[in-house]
């Protein structure tokens, strides 16, 4: 399945939005480093989630529904700060696609993904926070062998911003290193980076979020992801939502990066709250 031409210009037309933005912040560099000080040291790091669902572009049956999980962390290294006002950290991810409805239980696919990443918050002439800039060395792979095998590295950059009031951006950039012998093809159909755009309708009730990737050909190869989180209690302190989630695309995971999917799930997510800083 080929991604419209209209999800193309749609990801040409958020990556300019990111790049040409300039929306002011409202957090000093004594508030962001006070902050940073009240941050534990252990944190969830993307969202930790389990949502199950069906395909929209082939038969339903148990084969082709599916469970889906992810857990993922983060470790600071120090709350203090090293050299050129930046940070050090550990992350850990873990996703895994799960056939719940298949007997046994079968696990289709798990991928892992550590990292070591170095931040650095960018702030103007007023000292008002505009941005967190980081550099991450990651590794991504589902731990198998032989033909199975599915592994790549980067060097990510990344850039986390406020676009407009109420939304915020996400935008990677990929350096992929050490990944041709199994995966010739895994550009194709990841590209070399992706953007992230979330949009609060009501404080720590209702986000809209959308994920996007281009392949590096010119084929409509790559996918878009769109997220509505709803939490419906009157008090949300623990960052807790039902999610409803729609994929469209290919390389959801590593094992079969070319197949084609369009998935609508639904679940139970605790949300990452690294975009705090710009709401």
């Amino acid at each position: 399945m080929k991604l419209k031409k209209s999800v193309l210009l749609a990801f040409a037309g958020v990556i300019f939005l990111g790049v040409s933005s300039v929306g002011a912040q409202i957090i000093t560099r004594e508030q962001f480093k006070d902050s940073v000080q009240k941050l534990p040291y252990f944190s969830i790091h993307k969202d930790n989630y389990f949502v199950t669902g069906i395909p929209t572009n082939t038969a339903i049956s148990s084969s082709s529904s599916d469970a889906k999980y992810q857990i993922s962390f983060k470790q600071m290294i120090t709350r203090d700060k090293l050299p050129w006002d930046t940070y050090l950290f550990l992350t850990y991810t873990q996703k895994a696609f799960w056939n719940i409805y298949e007997d046994s239980f079968p696990f289709k696919d798990i991928n892992f993904n550590p990292s070591i990443t170095w931040g650095k918050p960018i702030f103007d002439k007023k000292d008002r926070l505009r941005g967190l800039f980081t550099v991450s060395l990651e590794h991504e792979s589902n731990g198998r062998d032989s033909i199975y095998s599915r592994s790549w590295n980067r060097i990510t950059f990344s850039y986390i911003t406020k676009i407009f009031k109420n939304t915020r951006g996400s935008f990677e950039l990929w350096a992929p290193f050490a990944y041709k012998n199994e995966n010739r093809e895994l550009l194709e159909y990841t590209g070399l980076g992706e953007v992230n755009l979330e949009h609060e309708w009501k404080p720590n009730k209702l986000y809209v979020t959308l994920r996007m990737r281009k392949g590096l050909n010119f084929d409509a190869k790559g996918f878009i992801r769109s997220r509505i989180y709803f939490n419906p209690f009157k008090q949300n302190h623990s960052n807790q939502y039902f999610m409803l989630e729609y994929y469209l695309g290919q390389a959801e995971g590593l094992l079969n990066y070319k197949e084609s999917k369009s998935m609508i799930r639904v679940g139970y997510v605790i949300k990452t709250n690294e975009f705090s800083f710009f709401r």
